[in-house]
């Protein structure tokens, strides 16, 4: 009979995340997911399948968590559809630029791997139809209200801020400030009205 687990998987699945985002998948060793989630080798290569599964676990942990916070800040407030997008893109303009680890999972993975990993491109793609859903349904939103025409292409418009905030946030991993973000989300702003 097995012994139970004593272990948490989302907690050791989160803790692998913060390392794949920190160094990549490449850069990331066995050793090192041994000693930052706490589990012996053999516990991995049990519980999750080894090292690429682990990986595929934490990449799909990033992408919902970046998809769900979308949802709830185009969704939350009484605020206008516009206006909650403005103020989604200068939250992504402090979080892009604070200060200490930054979840960039998602998108390193998907510059680091998409191209030959047929999994991470598929998870990729994924992960971007749902951020373009949740655009989209804002967008919508905004041109239900009389704020943006309603001629304009809802998807098109949905897949460039796709675009433009994960192009804002390799700009701030790659040491962008603060303010140089918040003109880079003003200007897509002006493309709406």
């Amino acid at each position: 009979m097995p012994r139970p687990r004593k272990f948490d998987e989302e907690a050791v699945v989160e803790s692998a995340a913060g390392v794949f985002a920190t160094t990549g998948y490449g850069g990331t060793t066995m050793e090192e997911l041994s000693r930052v989630t706490g589990l012996g080798k053999q516990s991995i290569y049990n519980t999750f399948g080894g090292k690429r599964e682990l990986f595929l676990r934490a990449l799909e942990r990033s992408t919902s968590t970046q998809v769900d916070r979308l949802t709830v800040e185009l969704s939350s407030g009484t605020s206008s559809p516009l206006e909650r997008i403005r103020a989604h893109l200068d939250a992504l303009s402090i979080t892009f630029t604070s200060e200490g680890p930054l979840d960039s999972l998602f998108t390193k993975a998907t510059v680091e791997l998409a191209d030959r990993d047929p999994d991470v491109a598929e998870a990729a793609r994924r992960a971007y139809g749902r951020l373009e859903a949740e655009y989209a349904g804002c967008i919508e939103q905004a041109q239900t209200a009389g704020e943006v025409d309603t001629a304009r292409d809802t998807r098109a418009l949905a897949t460039y801020f796709v675009a433009i905030t994960r192009g804002m946030e390799v700009l701030g991993t790659a040491g962008a400030d603060r303010s140089t973000l918040l003109r880079v989300g003003r200007a897509a702003l002006t493309l709406l009205t």
